[in-house]
């Protein structure tokens, strides 16, 4: 029989965490008499990471090795397609997220009538820079998605296994779970839990993770938003730009008949540019909208044959 819950461990380079972090799991799963499996995602490791999970399998704990490192995303995208509970919980491997609060969190996905509970960290054990950043990423996140939250990108999430296979992740989509999940018809919520500092290592991401997230932000927004009405995007733009295009060429008009001359004026150069580039922009958001038009027709076609049948 498939086990209730699925805890699922991206690491890279944890070793030492993982030696400590996957037995406690066990321990706190087996005394809460949740009936688990444990998955750990060796995200193309160089230290002792796989000599520690082969010591660790059992009939509990199972391990996926990828040959490189290929990312967050990329190591849960794996996971999530080989496990096998009904409930799926994602951990990070350093130690940070506590165990213990993973009853909690199951049940409180049970109770709140909810399909993904994101654990809240109340009081962040991090520098401060990563504690600021992350509240500027997640006020951002909010404000641009409109799922209300704040704290998307912590790593410790309990879900219904059916929400983590109705997306695909990749890049740095792993940060916005929450959003894709209100994008595909899914009930999120928080919950307060404990958060640790991390018990050995170093982190593994650097700056350019909080700007990658910016610019995935802007990926989500499009995908979550725009997907089915590409013009409303291209065409806003576009219409903006020609409009200021448009101006200026006006006023070069309005120069050229007071007999001015302007031939060699920048605004003349600009205006023009800036109405080429709308029409690009506007041309480029009909395509768009004439790709969607095909793929509902073709879905709308498969649909009505599968009933003729």
């Amino acid at each position: 029989m498939s086990p209730q819950l699925s805890v699922l461990l991206p690491a890279y380079n944890e070793a030492e965490n993982l030696a400590e972090l996957v037995p406690e799991i066990g321990e706190v799963l087996d005394a809460a008499g949740i009936d688990h499996e444990i998955v750990v995602v060796d995200d193309g490791s160089t230290d002792g990471t796989r000599t520690v999970i082969h010591g660790l399998r059992s009939d509990t704990v199972r391990s996926i090795r990828l040959r490189r490192n290929s990312g967050k995303s990329a190591a849960l995208a794996i996971g999530v397609e080989q496990v096998e509970g009904e409930y799926l919980a994602l951990m990070d491997a350093d130690g940070q997220d506590d165990p213990a609060e993973l009853p909690r969190l199951l049940d409180h996905l049970a109770t709140a009538g909810i399909d993904l509970v994101t654990g809240r960290r109340s009081v962040r054990n991090d520098r401060f820079v990563k504690r600021t950043t992350s509240k500027l990423y997640n006020g951002a996140t909010a404000k641009v998605t409109g799922v209300p939250g704040r704290d998307f990108n912590s790593g410790l999430k309990v879900m219904r296994t059916e929400l983590a296979r109705s997306f695909q992740l990749y890049g740095e989509l792993h940060r916005y779970i929450p959003v894709l999940a209100v994008w595909n018809g899914f009930k999120v919520g928080e919950l307060d839990v404990e958060h640790h500092e991390r018990r050995h290592g170093r982190s593994k991401f650097g700056r350019a993770r909080f700007w990658r997230g910016f610019l995935d932000l802007v990926t989500v927004k499009f995908l979550t938003t725009y997907t089915a009405r590409p013009f409303h995007l291209f065409g806003g733009i576009g219409f903006v730009i020609g409009v200021v295009g448009a101006g200026l060429l006006g006023w070069m008009a309005v120069e050229r008949i007071l007999g001015q001359e302007i031939g060699t004026r920048p605004a003349l150069l600009a205006g023009v540019l800036l109405v080429v580039v709308a029409v690009q922009i506007v041309s480029l958001g009909l395509l768009g909208e004439l790709m969607v038009n095909l793929r509902r027709r073709r879905s709308l076609d498969s649909t009505a044959e599968g009933d003729l049948r």
